[in-house]
């Protein structure tokens, strides 16, 4: 069936509700006019555009990528967009599309573990970004789960209107650009089709689409979405208007995302859209779980603070204290870690702080928030596949609201409140959210400021003995409450033990 005959075939499907509004509620039928694309790869024409992060090849992971076609909704709002995420959409129209998707997975299927973490790629550089794949690549390995990353905007596919320029970044003008042999095909009507585009990248993982099966002999068990920054503003529209009527992912890890989610149409953020609140939450209404996961930098920065909601039956909130919206592990690190410890040594090393690989003015913040991630992916998977809840943590201590608002500091200038991780509980530094300055994106970054002598023999008075006792302690207590995943921990104690003073 040609694709035009499938978009003739979609529209006649589509007939039913093209009278009435989709309406997204939680008792609405699952994929409401039954669109599915066709798959076709593994893509092997001209070099490709690979995603920066390590090579993965050496533990027994191997990387595919696939195009997916077919004609993708576009849904508007019904009605007035309120603040508690209740929101109702209705298909206006269809148009066609061709983009990728990203595969790692196990090169065995009997190391696979069954679970597919598929990100909603990040395209706030005008090229597609990977950060959860970035910060969790080590976690996926070592647990046997497969990672897919969609090029689900247009972005992805023509580039961005303010690409930066880095190294290792690929050139202007998106995928088609960097590999015309490649990607010369592929074809984006708009974001206002991406939120369908990503339903069915998750429907191709799931192999419900036509011709290949990229997880065929692969024992797919769960799929759970997760989007970081730009792609967690998407996916928390995507939460509240499109998985009511998709019901495709059984869970979601939304990531830094701002008080305003993104808007229906073309713009990149909700900023654009006076239409949509600035204090929207998850509607708590959901039939599957869903892990906010905020950092310290996100409540101002992203303006997430008046989007604050309690715990409830499907919903945790996790705000991480002493961490920068992005961080050196992800900003430089992360491109080689293949999970040695050396990247531990680095972050907790006060003498190693660096301005990171964008070369920001000040040293960037050091906490480590891959190693958090990590535990958030863990224990959503778990709820996903047991029922069993994360554990709820206190939230960041503010004062003040809106653009007035700060974040609470004790005498070392450290966030009070929130998810504490050891390195903030027996610090060396102070590592915070705060505006950092240089190149572009280096405001997201934070710092990392390492204590003086004095402030060291004030709080370890037997030198660097009494700091590694005090931390081994902290990252037992952090393992138990589920901050750290026992990995991460004991690179970190090594790490520790290396660290000399006094």
């Amino acid at each position: 069936m040609t694709r035009w005959m499938r978009r003739l075939a979609g529209i006649a499907a589509g007939l039913a509700i093209s009278t009435a509004a989709a309406t997204a509620t939680v008792s609405a039928a699952p994929r409401d006019a039954g669109r599915t694309p066709t798959v076709t790869g593994p893509i092997t024409a001209g070099t490709g555009v690979s995603l920066i992060g390590p090579d993965l090849s050496s533990k027994g992971y191997v990387e595919e990528e696939y195009f997916i076609e077919g004609d993708a909704a576009n849904y508007q709002p019904v009605g007035t967009l309120t603040s508690d995420g209740k929101w109702k959409v209705e298909k206006t129209d269809e148009q066609p599309y061709n983009t990728r998707v990203v595969v790692w997975k196990p090169a065995d299927p009997a190391d696979f573990n069954g679970t597919v973490f598929v990100e909603w790629l990040n395209v706030s550089p005008g090229f597609d970004n990977p950060p959860d794949w970035l910060n969790s690549h080590n976690f996926f390995v070592r647990t046997g789960a497969a990672w897919v990353g969609v090029s689900a905007q247009a972005a992805s596919v023509r580039g961005g209107a303010n690409p930066i320029q880095a190294e290792g970044a690929p050139p202007p003008g998106g995928l088609k650009a960097a590999d015309p042999e490649r990607y010369g095909t592929l074809e984006h009507p708009g974001d206002a089709y991406s939120y369908d585009v990503f339903t069915q990248g998750g429907l191709a993982v799931l192999g419900k689409g036509e011709g290949v099966k990229p997880f065929e002999g692969y024992d797919v068990k769960r799929v759970i979405a997760i989007g970081e920054s730009q792609s967690a503003g998407r996916m928390t529209t995507y939460v509240d208007a499109i998985h009511p009527l998709a019901k495709l992912y059984e869970g979601y890890l939304i990531h830094s995302r701002q008080g305003q989610p993104s808007p229906f149409g073309d713009a990149v953020l909700g900023q654009d859209d006076p239409k949509v609140p600035n204090d929207v939450r998850i509607r708590r209404d959901l039939d599957v779980p869903v892990l906010l996961f905020q950092t310290e930098a996100d409540l101002k920065l992203l303006r997430y603070l008046p989007a604050r909601q309690p715990d409830s039956k499907n919903l945790r909130l996790w705000e991480a204290a002493g961490m920068s919206h992005a961080d050196a592990y992800l900003g430089g690190l992360a491109l080689a870690d293949l999970g040695d410890g050396s990247a531990e040594l680095a972050l907790l090393d006060p003498a190693q702080a660096t301005g990171g690989r964008l070369g920001c003015a000040s040293a960037v913040n050091a906490n480590g928030q891959y190693a958090v991630v990590n535990a958030a992916l863990a224990r959503l998977e778990r709820w996903v596949r047991t029922g069993t809840p994360p554990p709820s943590y206190p939230r960041i201590q503010t004062t003040g609201s809106g653009d007035a608002a700060t974040v609470v500091r004790d005498e070392h200038g450290i966030a009070k409140g929130g998810l504490r991780t050891p390195i903030v509980e027996v610090p060396l530094a102070t590592n915070d959210g705060e505006e950092n300055s240089g190149p572009t994106f280096c405001r997201l970054f934070g710092h990392s400021k390492p204590f003086d002598a004095a402030t060291l023999a004030a709080l370890y008075p037997n030198g660097s003995g009494d700091y590694v006792k005090a931390f081994d302690k902290a990252v037992d207590k952090a393992v138990k409450a589920g901050i750290w995943l026992r990995p991460e921990a004991e690179h970190f104690k090594t790490a520790a033990s290396q660290i000399t003073f006094g």
